[in-house]
């Protein structure tokens, strides 16, 4: 990559101060650090993130920190202490962003609310992300994706008729801290444009309701409540993965009128199904879905899954298979892409999961991670700290 490229990535010469733990916050900057900006991470002094701690996967190192927090620099600092929120005062006059994931009220109580921060300085754009937004009934009830996933309508929705299921993957935390990233970066739109900084404030819970998709119409128009259905879309059928003879899954969308003509003649070979009255419209299918499941369940444990998916892919059908995590690692279109790049780390070189977002004169970037605390010396002598005095913070446990 050319000097010319690196300076051209999107947030190049953003500067953001992120007073964040665990996962929405952190994916909402990571997105942010990818595309060039300077992120500083306030991390407590001896533990820092919480989430440093979940596991010891990669060679001893987190998981999840791994996952979050590449392109990002580690300053411990004690915000409880005088000296502490001084340091973060500093780092505030000279940044873009100052964004926190903590819950309604502790950031202000540490010295460091949105007033403060504008105080000091009026252009910052300061973003606040908690599980129900800064009002309203549940502001101070404690938020986990996995209760939002129930509180939100995800967990009543997913899963089988017997039994809820939530979504494997924290939906929750992603939606969310994804919803901060674009509130940034248009707040930082809007600021060249009027000169204003301003305040966001991100629900993890509104992020996910607004994931209900078409779910809300059919309860205000139908008086619907959207049934569990498993591994099947709840509008549309035939639709999902189908177990073959050989024990795996081929993947089916049938979505059309016209797929559905094509699927019943050229793929399961059952045109019969096409006159029957039960199933002629997408209604109608949904309607009788038990029974239009039943048999083409059956006709699918017919045939191993790489015959239906040869079928499907000669008939022009959306279709794909189901694949495991070492399967996905391992896809064409994962190698094809280069999906899978590699940073630095304190426990050397480790792989990662590229950033999806592919801009043609902005690529994202891939240097390090931090271990904790290391960038707080380097920024205090940026701040003016000489020596003596960092070693005098560093003997009061300010850092």
């Amino acid at each position: 990559m050319t000097n010319s490229q690196k300076s051209s990535r999107a947030l190049s010469g953003v500067r953001v101060i992120s007073f964040e733990q665990v996962l929405s916050g952190p994916f909402c900057t990571s997105i942010l650090g990818d595309m060039g900006a300077e992120v500083i991470k306030l991390e407590r002094p001896g533990t820092g993130d919480l989430i440093r701690h979940w596991d010891k996967a990669v060679r001893g190192l987190s998981s999840g920190y791994v996952w979050l927090n590449r392109n990002k620099r580690s300053v411990t600092v004690d915000v409880k202490k005088d000296e502490g929120r001084e340091i973060v005062y500093k780092l505030a006059r000279a940044a873009d962003v100052f964004f926190e994931n903590n819950a309604p009220g502790v950031a202000e109580r540490a010295g460091l609310g949105y007033e403060k921060l504008k105080s000091l300085n009026p252009r910052l754009v300061y973003c606040s992300l908690s599980g129900y937004g800064q009002d309203g009934p549940y502001r101070d009830v404690k938020a986990y994706d996995l209760l939002i996933q129930g509180e939100g309508g995800i967990i009543a929705t997913t899963g089988y008729p017997d039994k809820p299921a939530k979504a494997s993957i924290a939906i929750v935390d992603i939606a969310a801290g994804m919803y901060a990233a674009l509130g940034i970066a248009l707040a930082l739109y809007h600021r060249e444009k009027s000169g204003q900084g301003q305040y966001i404030d991100i629900s993890m819970f509104e992020s996910i309701v607004s994931w209900l998709g078409y779910f809300p119409h059919h309860y205000w128009h139908r008086g619907e409540e959207p049934e569990r259905i498993g591994m099947r879309h709840h509008y549309v059928t035939p639709y999902g993965p189908y177990l073959a003879r050989n024990g795996k899954y081929a993947n089916v969308a049938v979505a059309t009128a016209k797929d559905w003509q094509v699927f019943c003649r050229e793929v399961i070979e059952r045109p019969d199904l096409l006159a029957d009255p039960r199933f002629a419209t997408v209604e109608a299918r949904r309607q009788n879905r038990s029974v239009l499941e039943e048999a083409i369940e059956k006709i699918f444990l017919e045939r191993d899954h790489t015959e239906w998916l040869e079928r499907l892919k000669k008939a022009q059908l959306p279709h794909g298979e189901v694949r495991g995590i070492a399967e996905v690692l391992a896809h064409p279109q994962a190698v094809a892409r280069q999906l899978i790049r590699e940073i630095d780390s304190p426990v050397g070189r480790v792989p990662v999961i590229a950033n999806p977002l592919r801009l043609s004169q902005s690529p994202a970037r891939y240097d390090r991670l931090p271990a904790l605390g290391e960038d707080t010396e380097a920024t205090l002598k940026e701040l003016g700290y000489d020596d003596m005095a960092i070693e005098s913070l560093r003997h009061e446990k300010v850092i």
